[in-house]
């Protein structure tokens, strides 16, 4: 009689693991195509739509690196908490948190200069979201509660928060009734480059990206935070100071996303109003996970990404897909890679019984 056991692979697949990812990436697109089969769509037809409406014109590729900017940092902001085993599934609050304080640095002092305003409005944006990331590690740490459940539940009152200003007294009178802030001053609005419609808050991502890889590759915190991510008892018995990591990677966390918050209210949508919440923090998850937590393939992902749902708006315009489908083929491609990093990881062996 034959059996079957799993076990871990003592070496490592090299190359072989790229084929495995591409295997699952393949495997995710013809799941999506058979669910456009089942709607009566051409599959071939919406897949081709896809990827014409995400990466084949100028104005795709402009759509898909605003859309990246936000996702990027949202991304890296999860990640850094994830490298410690802390589930941060608050990013998407922690966003909306950082919105709110940057709109109010750029309602409250208009007139000031722009080298003054805008990092106001940065440094108020993470401090916001560093504050909404302070709260769950703080009840953690001091009453044992599960980090994923508190900071799930806090994104709703960080979002229904920026419904009640925007609706009240952030409310524009001018608005024709709109939930809408009135438009950014000048100075609050961070500039596009060029004659592109892509800002400069890509160059904040570039140097964060650079910053956060120094930090996790030749320091020491960046060292301990791997430590205590791969054995949570071993580096406590080596002396390292867990409970304020934890603290650490949540507020930094919330900043990122935070930070996020202020680009797409300053440089993209130039005030605050209800529709900046497009996801980016649930997004930002999936992100993470695909990208294993690197910051350069966490910014190939975030723009692979931002380009799905770029092709699934034109798909929704030409073929009248739903826009759920978009979400649908995030879940697929999140899952099919995880069951391929099991291939990677582990193999399965056949084993003779007598």
């Amino acid at each position: 009689m034959q059996r079957y056991r799993v076990v871990k692979r003592q070496e490592r697949l090299g190359w072989r693991s790229c084929f495995v990812f591409l295997v699952a990436i393949g495997l995710s697109l013809l799941l999506s195509a058979l669910l456009l089969a089942l709607r009566g769509t051409s599959p071939l037809e919406g897949i081709l739509v896809l990827f014409k409406g995400g990466f084949g014109t100028r104005w795709a590729l402009e759509d898909c690196l605003l859309k990246a900017i936000p996702l990027f940092l949202c991304s890296l902001g999860v990640s850094i908490a994830f490298r410690l085993q802390i589930w941060n599934i608050g990013a998407e609050g922690q966003f909306a948190l950082g919105a709110v304080g940057a709109t109010w640095m750029a309602l409250s002092f208009p007139d000031l200069p722009a080298f003054i305003l805008l990092p106001l409005m940065i440094a108020m944006a993470c401090a916001a979201g560093g504050a909404w990331g302070f709260i769950p590690a703080l009840l953690r740490q001091k009453l044992g509660t599960n980090e994923i459940i508190v900071t799930l539940m806090m994104n709703y009152i960080a979002i229904q928060l920026l419904d009640y200003l925007v609706y009240g007294v952030w409310k524009d009178p001018t608005s024709f009734g709109f939930p809408m802030t009135q438009t950014f001053s000048d100075q609050a609005i961070l500039g596009r480059m060029g004659t592109s419609s892509i800002h400069w808050g890509i160059v904040h991502c570039l140097v964060l990206g650079i910053l956060f890889w120094i930090f996790f590759t030749f320091t020491r915190t960046g060292f301990e935070l791997k430590a205590c991510g791969d054995s949570v008892r071993a580096s406590r018995y080596a002396g390292i100071p867990y409970d304020r990591l934890v603290i650490l990677v949540m507020v930094l966390s919330g900043a990122l996303a935070g930070w996020a918050g202020f680009l797409e209210a300053s440089a993209t949508i130039n005030r605050l109003q209800p529709s900046i919440m497009v996801g980016y923090g649930y997004t930002a998850i999936v992100v993470a996970w695909l990208a294993r937590l690197n910051p350069l393939q966490i910014g190939i992902t975030s723009f692979l990404l931002a380009g799905l749902r770029v092709g699934v708006e034109n798909m929704q315009l030409d073929l009248q897909v739903p826009a759920a489908y978009g979400n649908i083929m995030e879940g697929l491609i999140l899952l099919t890679v995880l069951a391929g990093g099991f291939f990677i990881h582990y193999r399965i062996v056949m084993v003779k019984s007598a």
